[in-house]
């Protein structure tokens, strides 16, 4: 039997990019809660002791940078100055001006007051959407358990089940997958085994190795099928040796550079825009989620195991220029007809999108937390019944 090998990475919020992520979403939730027709494109960085925030916000929020970051950063469990950030004596730069009024009048349309439905798309770009029937969450297994193993941590840590876990982890999942044929045609991929587990988690000074590695493995217990471990998985448990120099102190962080831990775990495709930071007209992120919201839908209709939903967009234009679905010969219609029900059941305006998704709410940050798919708080993951 063929099979291959895929492998998929997660990063805890801890992490300097991530912490940049949750920072920057935080500003979003922070303006929509006062203001839902705010126009946000915030980006972070952090290093050691500091954090600084540059973009374009134009809101009638009154927005408290200083304590809406500080929250973030307590959040995420950076409440030492031994860990290299501490959300009480950071130092933090704001640099943020509002929105060009060219873009705004591209997007909104010159002299606009309402938004209709022909708002366009706040920037040109592809963006797509998968779903896959591996797993209940219809997310590929690789990433799931990554994501899963990574979560289990985080929450260990925030429990106090032991006291030498820091905020800083990384996991790495590697799974042996089986082809599925049709005649000699490959068209789907069934998970069968983990081949490796990896993690980097960020701990105290003079944690014995016995002890963390003991941990790990009870932790990956806890969230990967038993069935899907055996005598072979082979397990990389804090490689590099001592990782107590970590986070922001460790490396610098930047808004959007965790965008496939975000998505598919590299599964799919990737049109290269992040998510955080920004407000919905946005499509980098709104569109991404309805193409999830898309290609979800169509998997848990049973119209196919495998589906990935493309859609392209001009800037100041509010219908998509093309939409595209590929079900890799798993469909039990052609892609031709899932085309035209994809046609008859969503309506890809930013506009529409906006709506039909509710996303002029202060939903942001969790989802800059261990993904933005595969959740069960998002509304982009409750898959419309589809008429067809």
């Amino acid at each position: 039997m063929p099979t291959f090998k895929f492998s998929s990475e997660h990063v805890s919020a801890g992490h300097p990019d991530k912490l940049c992520d949750v920072v920057s979403d935080s500003i979003v939730d922070a303006a929509f809660a006062q203001d839902p027709y705010s126009k946000v494109a915030c980006e972070t960085v952090t290093k050691t002791g500091m954090i600084m925030l540059a973009g374009e916000i134009t809101s009638k929020a009154v927005i408290d940078y200083q304590r809406v970051v500080r929250a973030a950063v307590k959040g995420i469990g950076y409440t030492d100055a031994a860990f290299g950030l501490d959300y009480q004596s950071l130092s933090l730069l704001v640099a943020l001006e509002e929105q060009s009024p060219e873009i705004g009048a591209s997007v909104h349309g010159a002299g606009a007051k309402q938004e209709t439905e022909d708002l366009g798309a706040g920037d040109q770009g592809l963006m797509f959407g998968y779903a896959t029937d591996e797993t209940p969450t219809l997310m590929p297994a690789s990433y799931e358990y990554a994501r899963s193993f990574c979560r289990r941590l985080t929450e260990a840590r925030e429990a106090g089940e032991v006291d030498w876990l820091r905020p800083d982890c990384k996991t790495q999942v590697t799974v042996e997958y089986a082809y599925e044929y049709e005649g000699k045609m490959k068209i789907n991929v069934r998970p069968i085994r983990v081949d490796s587990v990896l993690v980097s988690q960020q701990h105290n000074p003079g944690v014995p190795e016995a002890t963390m590695h003991a941990f790990f493995k009870k932790c990956i217990a806890d969230v990967i099928p038993k069935e899907m471990l055996d005598e072979k998985t082979v397990y990389y448990l804090n490689p590099s040796g001592s990782f107590v120099v970590g986070g922001p102190q460790g490396d610098a962080g930047l808004t959007g550079r965790k965008i496939i831990v975000d998505t598919y775990g590299g599964w799919g495709a990737h049109g290269g825009g992040a998510f955080s930071g920004k407000d919905p007209t946005k499509v980098d992120r709104s569109a991404a989620y309805a193409a999830r919201w898309v290609a979800k839908s169509i998997v848990a209709a049973g119209l196919a195991k495998r589906c990935l939903v493309q859609v392209a967009y001009a800037i100041g234009v509010a219908k998509p220029l093309s939409v595209f679905v590929e079900t890799y010969g798993t469909g039990i219609k052609s892609d031709e007809e899932l085309q035209q029900i994809i046609d008859t059941n969503f309506d890809l305006r930013p506009f529409h999108i906006i709506k039909d998704l509710d996303l002029r709410k202060p939903i942001y940050a969790k989802t800059a937390m261990f993904g933005h798919f595969g959740r069960d708080d998002v509304p982009w993951e409750v898959p419309r019944k589809l008429t067809y």
